[in-house]
């Protein structure tokens, strides 16, 4: 393979992951529209779940938003029985945010509806082809995940 479509296959599997990530975005806001969730409380609740409890300031600094704008959603999320607000075990001067048993339903259920519309999108794919397209994505990811904090 010649150096320029080494070029052009890269500039492929970019434009390719662009198109991909963009569609399943635009899917994922209607099934979370369909839960009655926004995609920043999707975005904190998997967070929270996956890194554990966090200070207003902490999810902050994950989610790249200000701590109002932190504290304005963790208020909704907690009107809505997503989260709650908790004393810290150990400096009761300090509040953590612990997800509630209807925020790891929500998540749950938003994910399966997301795997099912890959599923359905994946269908004509023989076995040995989606291992493949695993493999490569686990594999660039591997290569990458190293450049962001995720």
């Amino acid at each position: 393979m010649n150096q320029n479509t080494g070029y052009e296959s890269v500039a492929n599997i970019e434009r390719y992951l662009r198109k991909v990530d963009y569609i399943i975005r635009k899917k994922g806001r209607v099934i979370l529209a369909d839960f009655n969730i926004t995609v920043p409380q999707f975005s904190a609740l998997q967070i929270l779940i996956n890194k554990g409890n966090m200070t207003i300031g902490e999810l902050s600094q994950n989610m790249a938003l200000a701590c109002s704008t932190i504290t304005d959603l963790i208020d909704r999320m907690e009107k809505a029985d997503l989260v709650a607000r908790k004393k810290d075990d150990k400096d009761k001067r300090v509040v953590r945010v612990e997800v509630l048993p209807k925020g790891y339903d929500i998540l749950e259920k938003v994910l399966n509806k997301r795997i099912e519309f890959l599923s359905g999108k994946l269908s004509d794919f023989k076995d040995g082809d989606k291992e493949r397209l695993d493999l490569g994505l686990k594999a660039l990811y591997e290569a990458m995940k190293n450049e962001s904090q995720d």
